[in-house]
């Protein structure tokens, strides 16, 4: 029997602790990895719950915030009253009664006609929230369009208040409302300019006209839209520069707030798109603050005017129209044929503007759908020169404007 080299097994055992330490290594790690994955994907799920449960959390604060400064504004005027009887269309005929029985005449049809005197009926709703704790409520235009018609804001305890119309801004589709209290709930404005397409936003609204308070959440789907808005009774009008949204809006939630989740307002609710599902839009709250406080001061709309109609310059303007230029505002006439391009006697005309130019700058600044010719004005104020960079076929041109105040 041959004696097993020292040095041999030496070697043989140095070898197997390497190898078992390599292969202890790689289990561990391997192990270690599917621990370290297994332990991501808890957490990632823990985190995921706690970001829903945490804007969860987030929504019913703002609700509980900003419900109580939400209102319901009820519609009604004086109108003929109306009587409804019945009568059988076939009168007495004794011949038809021979033949078909006198329950023939127990048929009846309903017939309407209008009886001396009027009486108070309810003809629309609507939704505004508070904005002073002295009773300023803003709404949207169309809800309280009707001159010769009465108003009463429901607040969320159905306290009952009459309300005047302070404001009908011409512009937009903005107006004021004033009811006479105190102490009362209110909603911070909020920065429409800092929205961003995606970030989650909060409609209430009095929803049908019978369901106060009606909350639902969605997030901005766009920005700067440009939309026709308006309804058969009322008439149609163009609105610029729109938040679109898929929170929920039904009929009765126009004039209602659209908050973000810090609880502000960031745009009064307004418009739906017919036929669609869950496509609504908002006037951003910006385009309003400088009326509002106008308001509150002058108690009426004090605002510089310019006195065009306009649409936006886009791609489908450009290749429609082989346009040279892909921004600016084209000067153009509404749907009516009464819809003139340039209002005679407004500043524009007395400037010289014509159908067909493209405002392109004001004061430097260029017309875009993010700062669209109406925004551009806005900021403007009344008696203020501005200088417009405008395109016509002959050539680039800067023209002066002096600005107006505008008149209802």
């Amino acid at each position: 029997m041959k004696k097993i080299n020292k040095g041999f097994l030496i070697i043989i055992f140095i070898c197997s602790l390497i190898l078992s330490s390599v292969v202890g290594g790689a289990v561990g790690y391997w192990t270690g990895a599917q621990f370290s994955n297994k332990n991501k994907e808890v957490i990632t799920e823990i985190e995921r719950k706690i970001v829903q449960v945490r804007e969860e959390s987030d929504v019913v604060s703002v609700v509980e915030k900003a419900a109580p400064a939400v209102v319901s504004i009820v519609v009604t005027k004086d109108l003929p009253k109306i009587e409804e009887y019945y009568f059988n269309p076939f009168g007495s005929d004794d011949f038809l009664q021979y033949f078909f029985g006198d329950d023939f005449f127990n048929f009846q049809v309903p017939e309407y006609r209008r009886e001396n005197g009027t009486q108070e009926q309810t003809i629309g709703g609507g939704t505004g929230f508070i904005v002073s704790e002295d009773g300023f409520i803003v709404t949207n235009k169309h809800v309280v369009a009707d001159e010769e018609a009465q108003y009463t804001v429901v607040l969320n305890d159905e306290t009952k208040y009459e309300a005047s119309v302070i404001a009908r801004d011409p512009l937009t589709d903005f107006a004021v409302l004033k009811i006479e209290a105190d102490n009362l709930p209110v909603i911070a404005l909020g920065e429409s300019d800092q929205i961003k397409v995606g970030q989650t936003v909060i409609a209430i609204g009095n929803a049908l006209g019978e369901f106060s308070n009606t909350v639902s959440v969605g997030v901005i789907s766009g920005l700067s839209r440009s939309i026709v808005a308006g309804s058969f009774d009322l008439g149609r009008e163009q609105l610029n520069g729109v938040i679109q949204t898929d929170a929920s809006i039904n009929h009765g939630n126009s004039g209602g707030p659209l908050l973000n989740l810090a609880g502000e307002v960031i745009g009064i609710n307004t418009a739906i798109a017919q036929g669609a599902q869950n496509i609504g839009f908002a006037i951003p709250i910006n385009e309003i603050k400088n009326s509002l406080e106008s308001v509150k001061t002058n108690g009426r709309i004090i605002r510089p005017w310019l006195g065009v109609r306009y649409v936006l310059v886009n791609e489908e303007l450009v290749a429609a129209n082989k346009l040279p230029v892909d921004y600016g505002a084209l000067i153009a006439r509404g749907e009516n044929p009464s819809d003139l391009a340039v209002i005679p006697g407004s500043p524009a005309h007395k400037a010289g503007l014509l159908e067909n130019d493209i405002i392109l700058e004001i004061n430097g600044n260029k017309i875009t759908k993010n700062y669209p010719l109406a925004k551009a004005i806005s900021e403007q104020t009344v008696g203020s020169e501005i200088t417009l960079k405008v395109w016509r076929p002959d050539g680039e041109k800067e023209i002066k404007v002096i600005l107006e105040e505008m008149k209802e």
